[in-house]
């Protein structure tokens, strides 16, 4: 990802003192543009780099500017490693395991042990269980044409099972609520979209390049949307699934019924995926109000029971 590439450069630099363009491209395995793109990037945030042309020339932090192994703390040092050895799990590259050998040659030796007690006391692991296997091969598609700005096209399953075929400028890889994310601007929609990685099939790198738009920013946000949306429904849970449906709601939202059930004011949306929820529990969960919901669950279950029974 960009920015750990930009953060390895930095440490590159304040090691080498001076480098060429050619030299980081190759160690980062990105073009020579990318190169000057990210060293754009690193003036914009405060470090000054300049070039050096000629023999023995490349790019240098400008000497006043130049930073110690003094000027990262041992709490700033700790946040850098936690969160590169987080992404590390799920963003496989050498740019990853470059950052993290850059910041670990950057810890002063005094501080080193300190530094590794801390990392260890938080770990980030952001890899599923289970899941879509394509999804890492996935990511590394879409890195590189977000390196190089090159159009992507792949088969996308939209909602309701709708199938259609996309080609897309990607712009950004989101990680939100263990799902991966890319965003983009869809030529079939003349429009940015949201598109979900695991959701997709046939995933191709074109030849075509495109000129980077100002893109909006990606409005991840409903929170606001879901409480207008959201209700509370009244279950009855046994306790074998208690752990299951404390990932939808707190614990305050239970009162125990006898010593092997529950009542639970379950937060309820009305459309499939809850519906699902619900079924998820099988015959551990029972929906006692509103009844019209309890209707509903009772229709899908018969419809369930037609399937099997035929």
């Amino acid at each position: 990802m960009k920015v750990d590439r930009l953060v390895s450069i930095i440490m590159t630099l304040l090691d080498k003192k001076r480098i060429s363009a050619q030299e980081l491209a190759n160690m980062f395995e990105v073009s020579l543009r990318t190169i000057y793109r990210d060293i754009d990037a690193i003036n914009m945030a405060g470090i000054p780099i300049r070039s050096i042309s000629g023999v023995g020339g490349g790019f240098e932090i400008m000497p006043e500017y130049k930073i110690d192994k003094k000027f990262f703390s041992t709490a700033d040092l700790s946040a850098i490693l936690m969160g590169l050895s987080g992404l590390s799990n799920v963003v496989r590259g050498n740019e990853l395991v470059n950052a993290l050998a850059k910041v670990k040659s950057f810890i002063p030796a005094d501080k080193a042990k300190d530094i590794e007690m801390k990392t260890k006391q938080i770990c980030i692991d952001l890899s599923p269980w289970l899941g879509n296997k394509n999804i890492q091969t996935y990511l590394q598609t879409i890195k590189a044409a977000l390196e190089d700005y090159k159009i992507i096209s792949f088969g996308y399953i939209a909602h309701h099972g709708n199938r259609t075929v996309r080609t897309v400028e990607p712009y950004q890889l989101v990680l939100k609520s263990n799902n991966w994310y890319f965003y983009g601007y869809c030529y079939g929609r003349n429009d940015y979209r949201l598109f979900r990685l695991s959701r997709m099939s046939d995933l191709q790198m074109r030849q075509e390049t495109f000129v980077p738009r100002n893109f909006p920013k990606p409005d991840m946000n409903f929170e606001e949307i879901i409480k207008t949306m959201q209700t509370e429904i009244k279950i009855r849970i046994h306790k074998s699934v208690l752990d299951r449906v404390l990932e939808f709601c707190p614990y305050d939202h239970f009162v125990p019924d006898g010593n092997e059930h529950y009542i639970v004011n379950f937060p309820f949306i009305e459309n499939e995926y809850y519906y699902d929820i619900l079924l998820g529990f099988g015959d551990k969960c029972e929906c006692l109000e509103p009844l019209h919901i309890r209707a509903k669950i009772k229709h899908k279950i018969c419809d369930i029971a037609a399937i099997y029974g035929n």
